[in-house]
């Protein structure tokens, strides 16, 4: 998912993206370690896209303290 698509959407759902990701990533990790090797790109982002929603999420709170501080 592009950062512009992410900033698009409210904080709310990106948490319950961020949310379902979490189980999508615990299951392919469990794959992985029985042996299933196809999940790697997906895995991999999967990571990618969270950790773009989690510096969203933390421009978004510091721009807030920067308004409110």
């Amino acid at each position: 998912m592009k950062a512009e698509k992410i900033r698009q959407v409210d904080n709310k759902e990106i948490e319950v993206q961020l949310r379902d990701m979490q189980e999508q990533l615990f299951r392919l990790r469990f794959q992985m370690t029985m042996g299933q090797t196809e999940g790697l790109k997906k895995y991999r982002e999967l990571r990618k896209d969270r950790a773009r929603m989690l510096t969203i999420l933390r421009e978004r709170e510091t721009a807030e303290a920067g308004k409110n501080g």
